[in-house]
Order: structure tokens, then C-alpha cells, then sequence
């Protein structure tokens, strides 16, 4: 179950386009981001979006904030003050449509761009005061339209546990949209489900017992109507919580309980030291995940083989060596 850029070929992101090195700023610079653009950019197909650029502005150009309220701020130029809200939502309505067709399965935005802005975009008043914080106009048009897509900006990707939890979301995105959404049967949800359940235990135990329960409540008559969207809208309330590492303990523990009968006395120890490292924070994730890898592929119990959450992202993003 190890994941390679052949396997993942097809996934595709939304990004914006000053990340990946594209000189489309106001100033006629870009940001290019090492993670975004170098170490993820293998894994993935990127869709570049730039508003401005695309909604007819020029390189350079004057530069634009949001001003008003941060219910409805208005996207306003700084010096001359032209009013180019209308203009951007019109070229969004459009732009989104075509990124539906796109099958993207997550999004990387511009922090702090008015346009692009995930979240906490200042908001100001016409004497040029912060008056609130709201996301930019296209990035909270796109996040409307889709809910359930996994978006992050790359300045929240800076950290380790957030870095990893939108990586994780967008690889189960993909599957679940894949493997379920597209074959729209019961039988894939189960598979889904039991193949994820680690993965979601990390995230909330609590929430993985309702989503069993609306697996076990559910059926081919009821599959579509009921059963597929209470599931899909819970499970990404369920992927959108971080995963602790108190969490992770548990899961590791419960992985372990499924291979007490392969082990003998000194791996049983060794690994329940090598979890207890884990737990102290003495170590990252990779190495209880790597010890108890290894023991899968010498012992092939079915369950763990067929779990998600040993094997769920790439292992060159090096995601769990920092958590």
C-alpha cells in the first residue's frame, strides 16, 4: 500500500498561481512556495488560478484591499478607489464552473490576498482602520460552492499538523469521490468505511461510531437519499479535526492489538516502548508507523493490511516525521 506519483497521477489541485512561481502578483512578482510547488507538485496535477489576472486586470497593476464590512467587504483599489467587487464575482461564477468540471480534489490559496485569502483577510474602513477580517472574494465563492473540498493557504501549511491533516484530507477526498461518489453503491461505502476506520478513529472516536452507525443503518433503497450525504457530511466535519498525538496512541495501540498473536514477548515490549515514545513526544509518528509496517508485511494480518492509515499519503512528503 505504498503510495507513488504513479498512483496518485490523477489528483488534481487548484493552487494559486503566484505559488507555483508565476509572476502574476500586482507588483509583477509571484511567491513561490519550496513545499507547494517542489515537494508536493510531483504527487499532484495543479490547476493555477490567478482572479486578478484572470478577471482582465494587468501586470503590474495598483494594488487592492477589502474595505466595508466583513460580512460583504468590497474588493476596492487603494489610491483610486475603483469598485472591482462585480467584476471579480461575475469572472468567479464562471471560473467555477469550469474548476467543477476539473475534478479537483482540494485547493492551496494565497493567504492574505483579498482575492485568495483562505481566511482572516483585513477588512478596512475608508480612512484605511482594520476593522474586521473576512476570506478573500474568490476563495470564499469557491469555498460556498464547495463545501467538502479540502482548502488550506500555503502560510497554515507552514505547520506540521496542519500540513498533514489537509495532505490526508485530500488523499481521502480523492478516493472517497473515486470510489464512492462515482459508483454511487452501498457496497463501495462499506469498503470505504472499513478501510478508513483508522484514519478516522485518529480524528474523533466518538465520530467514528456515528458513521458506523449510519453505515450499519443503511441500504441500497436508502443508499442515495439518505445514507450517502448524512454520511459525506459527516465525515468531513470528522477529517476537517486535527489528530492528536493522544489519539494516535490509541490507534497505535489498537493496531497492535492485531498483531498480539503474531508477536513474540520482546516485540510486544519493544513496541509498546516504541509507542510510549510516541506518546512522550520523544519521537515523530514515523517510527511506531514504520515498526508496526514492518510487522504487517512479515505477519499479513488482513485488516491492518487493507487500513489506509498506515500507508496514507505519500512517504516522500515526510509528513508524519514532524508529528
Amino acid at each position: 500500500m505504498i503510495v507513488t506519483p504513479k498512483d496518485v497521477e490523477k489528483i488534481k489541485l487548484g493552487v494559486s498561481a503566484c505559488l507555483l512561481g508565476h509572476k502574476f502578483r500586482y507588483d509583477g512578482t509571484h511567491q513561490r512556495d519550496p513545499f507547494v510547488a517542489d515537494v508536493l507538485g510531483p504527487f499532484v496535477e495543479y490547476i493555477p488560478v490567478c482572479p486578478e489576472v484572470e478577471c482582465g486586470l494587468g501586470i503590474p497593476r495598483e494594488a487592492m484591499r477589502l474595505e466595508g464590512n466583513s460580512s460583504s467587504p468590497r474588493l476596492v483599489t487603494h489610491k483610486s478607489k475603483r469598485d472591482l467587487t462585480d467584476l471579480m464575482i461575475e469572472w468567479a461564477k464562471n471560473r467555477l464552473d469550469e474548476l467543477e468540471r476539473e475534478d479537483l480534489c482540494g485547493f492551496i490559496f494565497k493567504s492574505r490576498s483579498p482575492s485568495s485569502g483562505m481566511e482572516r483577510v483585513k477588512v478596512y474602513n475608508e480612512s484605511g482602520a482594520v476593522v474586521g477580517h473576512s476570506p478573500g472574494i474568490f476563495a470564499k465563492m469557491f469555498m460556498e460552492r464547495f463545501p467538502y473540498i479540502p482548502v488550506e493557504d500555503e502560510g497554515r501549511l507552514n505547520d506540521p499538523k496542519l500540513r498533514e491533516n489537509f495532505i490526508e484530507r485530500v488523499f481521502v477526498f480523492h478516493r472517497w469521490r473515486h470510489n464512492v461518489v462515482r459508483k454511487q453503491t452501498f457496497r463501495y461505502l462499506i469498503e470505504f468505511h472499513e478501510r478508513h476506520k483508522l484514519i478516522l478513529m485518529a480524528h474523533s472516536p466518538e465520530l467514528l461510531r456515528k458513521l458506523g452507525r449510519i453505515v450499519a443503518s443503511g441500504s441500497n433503497g436508502n443508499f442515495r437519499k439518505r445514507v450517502l450525504p448524512e454520511y459525506e457530511a459527516l465525515l468531513w466535519k470528522v477529517m476537517k479535526l486535527i489528530a492528536t498525538t493522544k489519539k494516535h496512541s490509541n490507534v497505535l495501540y489498537h493496531c497492535m492489538g492485531f498483531l498480539k498473536r503474531y508477536l513474540l514477548p520482546d516485540e510486544k515490549q519493544e513496541m509498546i516502548e516504541v509507542i510510549e515514545a510516541y506518546r512522550a513526544e520523544h519521537v515523530p509518528l514515523i517510527v511506531p508507523i514504520t515498526l508496526i509496517n514492518h510487522y504487517v508485511r512479515k505477519y499479513k494480518p488482513p485488516y491492518l493490511e487493507a487500513q489506509y492509515y498506515l500507508n496514507p499519503h505519500p512517504i516522500e512528503l515526510r509528513l508524519r516525521n514532524r508529528v
